[in-house]
């Protein structure tokens, strides 16, 4: 895992704030389509970023897997959503030209713009504000293993 920590403020202000930027990243390695929740990892940059109120944005740098902020509680909601997919955008559908890399290459460029490449949560009292049954997700479009690149930035203000 990679780490770069900022810091910014204003010294003519007499009530500046202390304002931290620090950036992370590490890799998930995906056993093909599916959901693998990340939010252990996240929770674990914020920890050693020392930002107590502010935001972390996750990114995932590809355009055939995407994030999502989803139910973390009953598996089956993924397989719902998993299969809803599926069928959404089908694999072997003869009208897609791009193919280059098997029948679910277009599909998986195709429910990645359908959901998305960044999360932003804020954070408060150093914790991330996630609803209860909420937990960030890779969702991998692919059928075939892949490791996943990610970068994590928090922003905000430390405990004082």
């Amino acid at each position: 895992m990679g780490h770069k920590t900022h810091a910014v403020c204003d010294w003519n202000n007499p009530s500046f704030v202390l304002m931290h930027v620090h950036t992370a990243s590490f890799s998930v390695r995906t056993r093909g389509k599916g959901t693998y929740e990340i939010t252990s990892q996240v929770e674990a940059v914020i920890r050693g970023s020392g930002v107590h109120t502010g935001q972390v944005t996750v990114f995932i740098q590809h355009t055939s897997a995407s994030l999502i902020i989803y139910e973390n509680a009953d598996r089956s909601a993924r397989a719902d959503l998993e299969s809803y997919f599926d069928r959404l955008v089908p694999e072997d559908a003869d009208y897609f030209v791009h193919t280059a890399e098997g029948a679910d290459d277009m599909p998986s460029h195709i429910r990645m713009v359908l959901t998305r490449s960044s999360e932003t949560i804020p954070i408060d009292r150093g914790r991330m504000q996630l609803g209860a049954w909420q937990g960030i997700f890779v969702f991998e479009h692919r059928r075939a293993a892949h490791s996943r690149n990610l970068i994590v930035t928090v922003m905000g203000e430390s405990a004082l």
